[in-house]
C-alpha cells in the first residue's frame, strides 16, 4: 500500500466545555474510498471542518502528503489539493452550468485590450468534463436548477476533480436524493476514485457506503471505533456501530424487546 495522502492523528476539536473531538486518528489513501460514518452528532461535520481548514484542531497533528500542515483557512487546503463538496452545493440555480462550473475560475480572454469571460472555452471544458462523469446535457448554458440533485452533485465533483482535487470530501451527498439519482452519484464517486483521488464519503446510510467503501471508519459522540477495511466488517454491524449497540440492546431489554 502506499503512504497515506493525509494522516490526522489524535485529532481533538473543543468548543469551550463541548469536546466534538476525542483522540481521532485516521488516514486517507490515493485511489480508495475511505467512508466516515456516524449519526447525528457524531463529530463528522467538525471532523471534515477541521480537515478541510475551516477549524483548527485543538490537539494533535494533520499530515498531508508527508508533511505537517496548518492550514490557516479553507483557501490554504484548497490550494493544497483537499476540496470539499458540501450538500448545499454552493451553486447558483439561474446561472448555467458552464458559469457554475467555473465560479471563482473564469477563464478570460482579451478582446481589443479589454478581459472578457471565454464563453467558448468554459463551454468546451463543461462539456467534456461533464461527459466523462456520465452526464449528457443539453448543452452549456443549461441553467443549474434544471438540473436533478444527482446532476448537481457531478457538476461540483467535476468541478472540484478539474481543478486539481487530491482529496475530495463529499458531505451526505446522498442524503436528499432518490434512487436512481444516488445510483449516478454513487457510480461518480467510483469514477473519481479510480482517477487515483482520495474520496472521503461522508454518510449516515450504511448501504450507500458499502456500495462504493474500501474502508470504514465510524465515529461516535466524537470519537472512533477503529477503522475496518471491505470484508472486514459486515453491515449490519457498522450499523450496530453507529446507533451504538450496547445502548440499544439495553434499550431493548428495558422495553421488553421491543426496540
Amino acid at each position: 500500500m502506499t503512504d497515506p495522502i493525509i494522516r490526522m492523528t489524535d485529532i481533538e476539536k473543543h468548543f469551550g466545555s463541548v469536546i466534538a473531538l476525542n483522540g481521532v486518528t485516521v488516514e486517507f489513501y490515493p485511489g480508495e474510498c475511505h467512508c466516515l460514518l456516524g449519526d447525528n452528532g457524531a463529530g463528522k461535520s467538525t471532523f471534515i471542518k477541521t480537515m478541510s481548514g475551516v477549524h483548527k484542531p485543538t490537539k494533535g497533528k494533520i499530515e498531508f502528503e508527508g508533511k505537517e500542515m496548518n492550514f490557516a483557512d479553507p483557501r490554504d487546503a484548497i490550494a493544497a489539493g483537499i476540496a470539499t463538496v458540501y450538500q448545499d452545493l454552493a451553486m447558483i440555480p439561474l446561472m448555467s452550468v458552464s458559469r457554475n462550473f467555473f465560479m471563482g475560475n473564469e477563464p478570460v480572454k482579451k478582446v481589443a485590450g479589454m478581459s472578457f469571460f471565454d464563453h467558448e472555452h468554459a463551454n468546451d471544458v463543461t462539456m467534456s468534463e461533464m461527459k466523462k462523469m456520465g452526464i449528457n446535457l443539453r448543452g452549456p448554458d443549461q441553467a443549474v436548477g434544471t438540473l436533478s440533485g444527482g446532476e448537481r452533485q457531478t457538476v461540483a465533483i467535476a468541478r472540484a476533480v478539474h481543478f486539481g482535487a487530491k482529496v475530495l470530501i463529499l458531505d451526505e451527498p446522498t442524503s436528499a436524493l432518490g434512487v436512481r439519482q444516488t445510483a449516478n452519484v454513487l457510480a461518480t464517486v467510483d469514477k473519481v476514485r479510480k482517477q487515483g483521488i482520495a474520496v472521503v464519503f461522508i454518510t449516515h446510510n450504511v448501504r450507500h457506503a458499502m456500495a462504493v467503501g474500501d474502508r470504514f471508519t465510524v465515529l461516535n459522540r466524537g470519537k472512533t471505533f477503529g477503522t475496518a477495511s471491505r470484508g472486514e466488517i459486515t453491515p449490519e454491524q457498522l450499523q450496530d456501530m453507529m446507533a451504538g449497540g450496547e445502548e440499544l440492546a439495553t434499550l431493548e431489554g428495558s422495553l421488553g424487546g421491543t426496540v
